[in-house]
């Protein structure tokens, strides 16, 4: 990586992240961002070998590199608990359905709660999730921003399922999406709470009034018949993963949203190629909102579709503030959104669109970052450039690395300037998917998470998997045919984040040694996979302050075939430079491990359990018998809810040293 460019007012010899935590660490004293640790320096990193699946085994110079890894590797599981490293605890924490409010109303295990109910309640199947201290330093008190990205119809109506079918079991749905903001606090007994009373608790929902911003705003796109101007839109839905910005709010992410849609219509020429493109379908995910609610039958409301696929900021702290859809940031569906300040003080947004063959974008902000305006920033998210990456091959077929380009999506891009299909920029976002086909960028094994190294501005990005690329399809970057495994791939950006070229190569090639014990056999996994560490299905991904790199499954858990010896989905920490990966926890059965935050002084780690009991039998079965496959959290038995779990060492340590 070149030498990046100064910032003024902060040293020269700072990575482009060192300069986000420091922008932040100044600007923002309450928001809660943790201080960027050096124990591994950046020249240390790079001085490395890239590639660990390119290079082979590691030498034990490389070996003693990076952030010491200080727990022993748990095995895997298929029991119905959460499993954590010997000298680590745990508690379960606000669960789908548990209070939020001091007047919230109980949640009832057979499925009756109402949608107004819901609306009072924890949302369901929590992911990405960030926390906010309350001071901007305490690690004992702060504001949890939960989001939740869909709800299993099995276990939201309990026993009579989607028959008959309403308007109110529609709008209960609604409600159990969205973002929860909770206000909690560690207990005089060491344990964390919800703080019922306080005026931060919040929820979030698919009827929660939004506004758009940027270029797609007030444009032909977005316009509907409840709101002609095309200005606010009704709720945010499958909210993924997340971000955070360096002023201090939430960014939560809109991925399956295409799944709510569908039509009561024959008229097939409803289903236009833009939708189909974005996986519209006549019956949708099942979710059948569109045959009681007008503005998800595409037929009726071709724009409403257009409003969801976007990146929307919150503020945690203003309770009465209005979430905004940054429309600048593309429509796709947003995984995660990595925010890094680049050395020229413009801000960088890495995003990946998690379907398979689909791409990886960043975002550049035209104006630079002011510590002094602090919310004011806001605007940077509004105006700026679109890219999209290729990845291109390196010398040597099979050494999966090479270099790469950012390819800008832009009407003054002449591949797009004269294009009939998207004629103007609002279209070019708004089909951010159709304006990176016709540029050229590299489509990928299902980019979902995107994390940035603390230290060295190295930009980490899983890719979970993919069963139907082809072996006329692959290439050094996406290298398996029916991809079950995934693999995580890491770029060095040239100069700035903020620049257009890449080097990158593939950290580690997710396998299973068990099954296929030929190492030569690329199902097996790369050099730093063993039957001790094997997983699929990378997911989650997050750095701590020391560098440690967090990976988190949601991927096949039979434990059986080319799955044997995995066991359900879990958490594992790896040194980006050595290689080295172990395995730090597994969820109970049916679970995607997913979301994880730190207190500031690491001291707290918190994670979500999503969808326990998520299974392939019919949802109506299981609506009849929900503890067939699980009853987590509730060890007496009960209807499985997704919750947070708070990790803590028993010596009160720092999690991972």
């Amino acid at each position: 990586m070149s030498k990046p460019e100064a910032v003024a007012g902060l040293p020269s010899n700072l990575s482009d992240n060192e300069h986000f935590q420091q922008v932040v660490d100044r600007v923002v004293s309450r928001r809660g961002f943790l201080k960027g640790s050096l124990s591994l320096s950046a020249a240390a990193f790079l001085a490395g070998p890239l590639a660990a699946c390119g290079s082979g085994d590691s030498d034990d110079d490389d070996a003693q590199q990076g952030p010491r890894i200080g727990f022993k590797a748990v095995a895997a599981s298929t029991a119905d608990t959460v499993v954590v490293p010997e000298g680590y605890n745990y508690q379960v924490l606000a669960p789908w359905g548990s209070a939020l409010f001091v007047d919230s109303p109980a949640w009832r295990p057979d499925g009756s709660n109402t949608a107004a109910e819901q609306a009072r309640q924890v949302g369901d199947n929590h992911d990405g999730m960030h926390f906010f201290p309350i001071d901007g330093h305490s690690s004992s008190e702060g504001l949890l921003v939960v989001n939740h990205e869909y709800t299993n119809l099995e276990y939201l109506y309990g026993a009579e399922y989607m028959s008959p079918w309403t308007v109110e079991k529609a709008n209960k749905a609604l409600a159990a999406h969205g973002v929860s903001v909770l206000h909690i606090v560690r207990n005089a007994a060491g344990k964390w709470e919800v703080k019922l009373d306080s005026p931060y608790n919040r929820r979030i929902t698919g009827t929660t009034p939004m506004t758009l911003s940027g270029p797609v705003a007030g444009s032909e796109r977005v316009k509907t018949s409840a709101d002609p101007s095309g200005m606010t839109v009704l709720g945010t839905l499958n909210n993924c993963a997340h971000g955070v910005t360096p002023w201090g709010t939430y960014l939560t992410c809109e991925e399956n949203f295409n799944g709510y849609f569908g039509t009561t219509s024959t008229d097939e020429a409803a289903l236009t190629p833009a939708l189909r493109r974005y996986g519209f379908s006549k019956d949708g995910f099942g979710y059948r909102w569109h045959e009681v609610i007008d503005r998800f039958d595409y037929a009726k409301e071709p724009n409403e579709g257009n409003r969801f696929g976007w990146v929307v900021e919150i503020d945690p702290f203003d309770p009465a503030s209005t979430p905004v859809k940054h429309t600048a940031l593309g429509r796709f569906k947003h995984e995660n959104a990595a925010c890094v300040i680049a050395s020229d003080g413009r801000l960088v947004v890495y995003m990946g669109d998690d379907e398979r063959f689909e791409y990886i974008y960043k975002y550049v902000s035209d104006g630079v970052f002011d510590p002094a305006k602090g919310k004011a920033n806001a605007a940077l998210l509004s105006r700026g450039k679109l890219y999209v990456a290729r990845f291109e091959a390196g010398g040597k077929t099979g050494d999966m690395m090479g270099s790469g380009q950012w390819l800008l999506l832009d009407k003054s891009n002449p591949l797009l300037a004269n294009d009939a299909d998207l004629p103007t920029q609002a279209d070019v976002l708004t089909y951010a998917r159709i304006a990176a086909d016709k540029v050229g960028a590299t489509k990928m094994d299902r980019p979902e998470w995107i994390a940035v190294h603390p230290q060295t501005g190295e930009v980490y990005c899983c890719l979970t998997n993919n069963s139907r690329r082809t072996e006329a399809q692959i290439d050094e970057a996406n290298p398996r045919a029916a991809n079950d495994y995934g693999q995580i791939i890491r770029w060095r950006e040239s100069g700035s984040a903020a620049g257009s070229s890449f080097d990158w190569d593939l950290f580690v090639l997710a396998g299973n040694p068990v099954a296929f014990p030929d190492r030569k056999d690329l199902r097996s996994g790369s050099s730093n996979i063993n039957a001790d560490n094997t997983f699929n299905s990378p997911d989650g991904l997050a750095f701590d302050d020391d560098g440690r790199l967090w990976i988190q499954t949601d991927g096949n858990s039979s434990n059986a075939g080319k799955y044997l010896g995995q066991g359900n989905n879990q958490m594992l920490c790896a040194n980006p430079v050595s290689g080295e990966i172990r395995r730090f926890a597994v969820g109970p059965k049916g679970c995607e491990v997913t979301g994880l935050t730190f207190t500031p002084d690491r001291r707290t780690l918190f994670i979500n359990i999503q969808h326990p009991g998520e299974s392939s039998l019919d949802p109506a079965e299981v609506a009849l018998n929900p503890l067939s496959v699980s009853s987590w959290p509730d060890a007496a038995g009960g209807r499985p809810r997704s919750a947070t779990v708070v990790i803590t060492r028993a010596d009160g340590g720092v999690i991972g040293a």
